[in-house]
């Protein structure tokens, strides 16, 4: 099958961000025929003169339409794309220059209509950028599902770094009006058609987030909540690892009612693990900043996203009303 790639970039008032995908876009080593697509979404500060600066130097494209988040922008780059084949990325993404050499030279020997890799920091990111990679991609945080390579389970790809074909955009519409949570959905309703996802170890980009700890906080939040309306959509997706995040968190304030009554050993386990992942972090890292930081943002992602969770889950539980209803804030319409 010949492949054609459409590389899709929505972008929200971030020219800045735009310019720096572009560079390496334009780097990359891959020697085949590919176009880029960058999708205004309803910006006030827009990308329009980054995009036309490199004109000369890359099949590149720009498209400015009312905003609508960043599903439907996606949608909607598909919609125009002159490929067989989408690769989306967020805005804040880099990508190596082996990138796309990669992606093809799997496509070529294993097809998949949906595939997804991994996010990765670089040396120049900050120590918050740094210490948030690791709590995202971490066996010790996450299992690694979205820094290393699966032995078991399906691979849900995210749309930070998501490629899928236009077969499979054309059968499920693509993604849906949820957000976050919309990528993690895309692939439910993907395999729920028979097509298959796979994980593409050296299709890695560096996920330059950038973020405050406090939009951390309510970005995983959103995250628990997000994954509680997956399970009420799709129930053959539900699995125990979902509650992990809010055990977790009821682990921990029972120990501290338990250390209240002088019985310290739960306090330790958790003490024991924060230990643990101040090591493995500067370890990685080389630095105990970025360790000691490690620690925090772990603490963050677990109480973020367990407390939003279980706050989503007990509400849906409850409530006869629909999810857009309850959660609206977590859905784009026409009128955003």
């Amino acid at each position: 099958m010949q492949l054609k790639y459409t590389i899709i970039i929505p972008v929200y008032n971030r020219p800045e961000e735009i310019k720096e995908l572009l560079e390496t876009i334009v780097q990359q080593t891959f020697e085949g025929d590919f176009e880029t697509l960058i999708i205004e979404d309803g910006s006030t500060i827009t990308s329009q003169s980054i995009v036309s600066s490199f004109t000369d130097r890359i099949n590149v494209h720009y498209l400015s339409k009312k905003n609508s988040g960043p599903g439907d922008s996606r949608n909607f780059g598909m919609r125009h794309a002159q490929g067989n084949y989408f690769i989306i990325l967020d805005s804040d993404s880099l990508l190596p220059p082996h990138y796309l050499e990669s992606v093809d030279e799997y496509l070529q020997q294993h097809y998949v209509d949906c595939f997804g890799g991994a996010d990765a920091a670089t040396d120049s990111f900050t120590g918050i950028q740094k210490a948030i990679n690791y709590a995202m991609t971490s066996f010790l945080t996450t299992g690694g599902i979205r820094g290393n390579k699966r032995s078991v389970g399906k691979f849900e790809p995210r749309s930070f770094n998501m490629g899928i074909s236009r077969k499979a955009f054309e059968v499920t519409g693509g993604f849906g009006r949820i957000h976050p949570g919309e990528d993690p959905d895309l692939s439910i309703r993907l395999w729920k058609a028979g097509f298959q996802t796979a994980f593409i170890e050296d299709a890695f980009v560096y996920h330059k987030r950038r973020i405050s700890w406090e939009k951390y906080y309510k970005q995983v939040k959103k995250f628990g909540q997000t994954r509680a309306i997956l399970n009420r959509w799709h129930k053959q997706s539900r699995k125990v690892v979902h509650w992990f995040p809010t055990l977790f968190v009821l682990g921990f304030l029972f120990s501290l009612v338990f250390l209240y009554f002088g019985e310290w050993e739960f306090i330790f386990c958790y003490l024991t693990y924060f230990i643990l992942i101040f090591v493995h972090s500067k370890h990685i890292n080389k630095s105990i900043h970025i360790g000691l930081l490690s620690v925090w943002a772990v603490c963050i992602q677990f109480f973020s996203y367990g407390i939003g969770f279980l706050g989503a889950t007990l509400r849906l539980f409850f409530s006869k009303k629909a999810p857009e209803l309850l959660f609206p804030q977590l859905f784009f319409n026409d009128n955003n």
